[in-house]
């Protein structure tokens, strides 16, 4: 990903030269709507990777946990973020660290798309997804409730 060129000039639309948009994740490997992916430097002597993933108006990250931490940069838009049992609006430049093992999601919920930069480890391990007894304990608190409905509350 780093190639030979140090610059990727933006279109201004939130895409760069030379970097390809692809698919947030395979259909119907977790549920996930309207997002997508871009791989804005990968490089493996610093073993990691910066990531821009933007969603539509209503879109949303999927659900999950992982092992490794990473650090979201929000970068375009408003919407709302789960971490751990926390609902909390987010704004352009705020700054979301997720720590190992901590359920998070990211939701486009202000009637706009939503971007964030997000930098991760180049080698992690898979994502988890929440089994019946971990979405009902998560569901228990009414914030969280509604925002994985779609309709956080203020």
């Amino acid at each position: 990903m780093t190639g030979s060129n140090p610059f990727r000039p933006t279109d201004g639309g939130f895409r760069w030269e030379g970097v390809d948009r692809m698919a947030y994740k395979e259909e119907g490997s977790a549920p996930f709507l309207a997002i997508s992916r871009q791989i804005l430097f990968a490089d493996p002597t610093l073993k990691c990777e910066l990531r821009y993933f933007e969603m539509d108006t209503g879109g949303y990250s999927t659900l999950e946990r992982h092992e490794h931490v990473h650090a979201v940069m929000v970068f375009r838009g408003h919407g709302h973020c789960l971490v751990g049992g926390e609902v909390r609006e987010v704004k352009p430049h705020d700054l979301v660290t997720i720590q190992p093992m901590t359920w998070h999601q990211f939701r486009a919920t202000k009637g706009e798309p939503l971007g964030f930069l997000c930098m991760v480890n180049a080698e992690r391990d898979k994502p988890r997804l929440p089994n019946d007894e971990e979405m009902k304990a998560l569901r228990a608190d009414p914030r969280v409730a509604a925002f994985l409905d779609g309709k956080p509350k203020p």
